[in-house]
């Protein structure tokens, strides 16, 4: 069966939580297109009989069946009621056959559930919400279930923390398949990061607005994104807070959940990513333009944090030149082609 990588389904279940429930249509189910966003097919999915029942006793009817996941090139499971019942028997089965034809799968939060009562966790490093890893983790004993981590990617199945780690993990299968462009895009009229790390920390041990010198942290941070080019280290970064380099350290690894040098590094591959997308300069220049000495400095770090190399990445997200003329109803959105919004299921 051919499948739309643009195509988004959403199972919704009884009683889950209404924000879980509500990340990926937030994410994919709003019409963004005029900043740069693609354009996005979204089905919100009865997974049982309706109508539904969420937070706070709220009611409503998703618009379409199980059925709806056939040609979804997506699928999200975001959450999920009970971690000691299992989600109905044709949830399952519908979310099986797509997977198996094709389909990337997402479950955030509780929804690892989900997709571990499928079978589709098994042999594989999985996330949920840091609560509930150990009961996922006793659960289902053959997946390896990583509590600290906002996301975990293995191919073709992703899943993530709760509540803001599910925003986390959808802006990244936007990261993944349309570029960091697009996933900026989106971040900015959501207001939130672009990109945070899956490997950071769902939760951190001392709240931000209990450090005092958040505002010192935030100045180094402005500094190190406007220096980029600079061979910046802890202590420049340090300086520019006016703490010592440990307080600094504690702090920021205290606030932000990784340490300085990780966060670094992770800003200097998106600015490479966005700088490989939007422009023609040589890797070799662009390595340089984010503080790496040279291409060859460059190359190990990208394909680690990305999963390509720069050129791989350039390849497959520059948008090419035979772009929308503004005279056909099909344009493209990142170098892929898209359809333009039409009807209430385009959105």
């Amino acid at each position: 069966m051919s499948r739309d990588k643009a195509t988004v389904a959403v199972l919704m279940f009884d009683r889950a939580p209404m924000f879980e429930t509500s990340v990926p249509i937030s994410v994919f189910g709003a019409d963004r297109t005029s900043s740069g966003a693609p354009a996005f097919t979204i089905r919100p999915v009865a997974a049982e009989p309706g109508p539904l029942t969420t937070t706070g006793g709220i009611q409503f009817v998703p618009p379409f069946g199980l059925d709806a996941l056939d040609g979804a090139g997506i699928v999200v499971a975001p959450s999920w009621r009970n971690t000691a019942e299992r989600p109905p028997e044709p949830a399952l089965r519908a979310l099986r056959a797509a997977h198996e034809d094709g389909a990337l799968v997402v479950g955030q939060c509780m929804g690892a559930f989900v997709l571990a009562a499928a079978g589709l966790l098994d042999g594989r490093r999985a996330a949920t919400h840091w609560f509930h890893a150990p009961v996922l983790a006793a659960t289902y004993p053959r997946i390896t279930v990583d509590p600290d981590v906002l996301y975990a990617d293995d191919g073709d199945v992703i899943t993530s923390g709760g509540s803001a780690a599910g925003i986390d993990a959808c802006l990244h299968v936007v990261r993944r398949l349309w570029g960091a462009s697009a996933a900026t895009a989106i971040a900015r009229r959501m207001i939130v990061a672009p990109q945070r790390s899956g490997g950071q920390a769902q939760y951190i041990d001392h709240p931000i607005l209990a450090m005092p010198d958040g505002d010192q942290l935030a100045r180094a941070m402005t500094y190190a994104l406007e220096h980029l080019e600079e061979p910046l280290e802890v202590d420049t970064l340090a300086a520019q807070a006016h703490l010592s380099r440990r307080t600094f350290d504690r702090q920021f690894r205290a606030v932000v959940g990784i340490s300085p040098l990780q966060w670094l590094l992770h800003q200097r591959i998106l600015h490479a990513q966005r700088m490989l997308e939007q422009t023609d300069m040589p890797v070799d220049a662009i390595a340089r333009k984010v503080g790496f000495t040279a291409g060859v400095s460059l190359r190990p770090s990208f394909r680690r944090i990305v999963g390509v190399s720069p050129q791989d990445y350039r390849n497959t997200f520059k948008p090419r030149a035979d772009a929308d003329d503004g005279r056909s109803g099909r344009g493209r959105a990142n170098g892929h082609p898209v359809d333009r919004p039409a009807g209430r299921r385009r959105v």
